[in-house]
């Protein structure tokens, strides 16, 4: 159950996603309408009666915050809608040039793709650490178990693409199962040895797709650091008890440690208290008993042990440097891949071969805000900049409410030699309201289910 702070936090964050993305978006409209010699009568983030609102430019445009943050709009002088006085004869949007018009349409996606390049060029910029392609703890009899996996394996090719880190070898492992329901690997054991191994999973690959079954149903975890003792802090408890460099611990007072992550969370809450540590030192298993230091104050207050990593874990783990333009050319390619991506899984949504579970509604995308929010302004941009992909690809979409619709309108039109008829746009309209309330409805019966588990 979330707490009413991480719900605030939720929500706040929500707000901040959407109305930064949302007035990049319209921006892009705006700045090119403009260009184009469109009059602009008012550029409005959210829907609604306005609580914010002033006038200003040659057009007297007015600028506004709406009441409901859930979106925006740019409005242009149209004469579809009203008669145009004859100062601003040839500036309504319906008066200019077909190709400004499209123009004008694809400036709002295209702003939301220039905004990710520009968020993970800001990222790239100081270097990523990334964690490479390994193979966690691998669960008995499962698709992994069956292909030979093994902790410590690392993921040198999928389907005879190279990888080197974990998001590219995702990408890679979803699209060559849900192409084939197989996955081929070439794997490299921590000997330095190469093999390959075909992850098999049939007709299971659908179910496979659904959010946070992948690597459960797959059968293994991302890789982490066991739990072993690279180092000791003298006088600490560790080094009190009779543990030493080398000894792999392997529960406190009952709770497993196979990784690291899992020690450091056994023993985080439990700050000045005595607990009994497992261990396994050449092949043998022992047990001492010590009393956890503790380390920061209040709530940051935490227990430590005393130990650090094996030099080997930094094995598994690399600085990605680039130079200025050289992160600004992995800032495109990132966006140029994040964007195929999501194009081939909503088309693979369509035929079935993904689940349609993977489409998120507000309540989780709030969640998500909210959880990166809290890591950090690093975490909170490279959420932004997934959100912002992800609305350009919506919008690009054709479905009439949405920019793509739209395009698609005048096309039809270039080609008709005159505009379509309004019986013709009201259906298309009607079509269009109906799509968006169905994916609504999909998106918010999955935040439900999700809740409830």
């Amino acid at each position: 159950m979330l707490s009413m702070g991480s719900v605030l936090i939720n929500l706040l964050s929500f707000l901040v996603a959407i109305s930064v993305l949302v007035a990049v978006h319209e921006y892009g409209h705006y700045i090119v309408g403009r260009w184009a010699g469109m009059k602009v009568l008012r550029f409005s983030i959210g829907f609604g009666r306005p609580i914010w609102s002033r006038r200003s430019g040659r057009d007297d445009t007015e600028y506004c915050i709406a009441a409901i943050p859930l979106g925006g709009y740019v409005r242009f002088l149209d004469s579809r809608e009203g008669p145009v006085a004859p100062e601003d004869e040839g500036r309504a949007f319906n008066h200019r040039p077909i190709p400004w018009r499209i123009a004008v349409l694809l400036a709002g996606p295209f702003f939301n793709f220039l905004f990710a390049i520009l968020a993970y060029w800001v990222l790239f910029m100081p270097g990523v650490m990334v964690l490479k392609p390994a193979i966690g703890e691998v669960v008995p009899d499962s698709y992994a178990d069956r292909a030979g996996l093994r902790f410590g394996d690392r993921i040198v090719e999928v389907g005879g693409e190279p990888v080197d880190d974990w998001e590219s070898a995702l990408v890679a492992i979803l699209d060559s199962m849900v192409a084939t329901g197989k996955v081929p690997l070439e794997l490299e054991h921590e000997g330095g040895g190469h093999r390959r191994a075909v992850l098999d999973v049939g007709g299971d690959a659908s179910r496979l797709t659904e959010p946070g079954v992948l690597f459960d149903g797959l059968g293994f975890s991302i890789w982490q650091p066991p739990a072993a003792v690279g180092s000791l802090t003298a006088g600490a408890p560790a080094e009190g008890a009779g543990i030493r460099t080398g000894d792999r611990i392997t529960a406190v007072d009952g709770e497993p440690t196979p990784t690291w992550n899992a020690l450091l969370a056994a023993v985080r809450d439990r700050p000045g208290e005595t607990v009994d540590v497992e261990y396994v030192r050449r092949g043998y298993a022992s047990t001492v008993t010590l009393t956890l230091d503790e380390e920061g104050s209040g709530e940051n207050r935490r227990g430590i042990i005393g130990i650090g990593l094996p030099e080997t874990s930094a094995d598994y783990y690399f600085l990605r440097t680039y130079s200025l333009t050289g992160s600004l050319n992995a800032a495109v390619a990132k966006t140029w891949t994040s964007t195929l991506f999501t194009v081939r899984m909503l088309g693979r949504m369509v035929t079935g071969d993904v689940s349609f579970r993977n489409i998120s509604g507000p309540i989780n995308i709030a969640q998500f805000a909210g959880e990166s929010a809290e890591r950090g302004l690093s975490y909170f941009l490279g959420f932004l900049a997934i959100i912002s992909i992800s609305l350009g690809v919506l919008n690009l979409l054709p479905i009439p409410v949405l920019d793509g619709g739209q395009i698609v309108y005048q096309l039809a039109e270039a080609v008709k030699g005159s505009p379509l008829t309004d019986r013709a746009q009201i259906i298309g309209q009607q079509i269009g309201i109906f799509a968006l309330l169905l994916l609504m409805s999909f998106a918010f019966y999955n935040d439900i289910a999700r809740i409830l588990g």
